[in-house]
């Protein structure tokens, strides 16, 4: 019995049943990394283009498998055989309506378009994305899903959180101080007014 276990342990050594996956690729090839997108319009409102965050969903349709990217504007990303670049993000302004958060997004992935060409990088998308309407501007690609989640970016006067003025902590105080009140005892009576009769 002894045997059969060390014989299939040996077995299974010999055609190679290591247990740890094979370590992938992650590094942004060079033929993605050098396509440019187009350049980010600076608002004068708000955090710089340069200095915001977005957070991007990715979906693989063949294993179901999903996973936020968080990205800063001039970034990319690679994970298997896709590359995720973001170049700019953008949220209306508090005081608008509707509000809407969007990403402009280049998706490229490696593939062939027959099975006898050899595996190379493709642009698949290019374009902005919008968080409230996906449906305007989608990734069509029969394997590869990617939708915008935030953009982490402030405009004037949402530095501070407006809870903050309302804690007790922070209410005004009365003016004077317990000390400083006269008791009834230390303070004289006024004086009555004289009556002339």
């Amino acid at each position: 019995m002894a045997g059969a276990g060390l014989l299939g342990c040996f077995a299974l050594s010999a055609c190679g049943g290591s247990s740890e996956p094979e370590a992938q690729a992650t590094d942004v090839p060079k033929a993605v990394a050098g396509n440019a997108a187009a350049q980010a319009v600076e608002n004068q409102f708000g955090t710089p283009v340069k200095d915001r965050v977005a957070t991007l969903g990715l979906l693989n349709k063949r294993n179901n498998e999903q996973q936020d990217i968080v990205l800063k504007v001039g970034e990319a990303r690679r994970i298997g055989n896709v590359v995720v670049k973001l170049s700019s993000c953008e949220k209306t302004q508090p005081w608008e309506r509707p509000q809407e958060t969007g990403a402009f997004v280049q998706v490229f992935v490696e593939q062939r378009s027959q099975i006898s060409d050899p595996l190379r990088w493709q642009k698949v998308f290019s374009g902005w994305l919008f968080r409230n309407s996906p449906g305007l501007n989608a990734v069509q690609h029969p394997v590869y899903d990617v939708w915008v989640k935030d953009c982490a970016m402030n405009f004037p006067g949402e530095e501070e959180n407006p809870a903050d003025f309302a804690a007790p902590k922070s209410a005004p105080k009365a003016s004077g101080s317990a000390s400083a009140t006269p008791s009834a005892e230390a303070s004289p009576a006024p004086a009555a007014p004289e009556n002339p009769d």
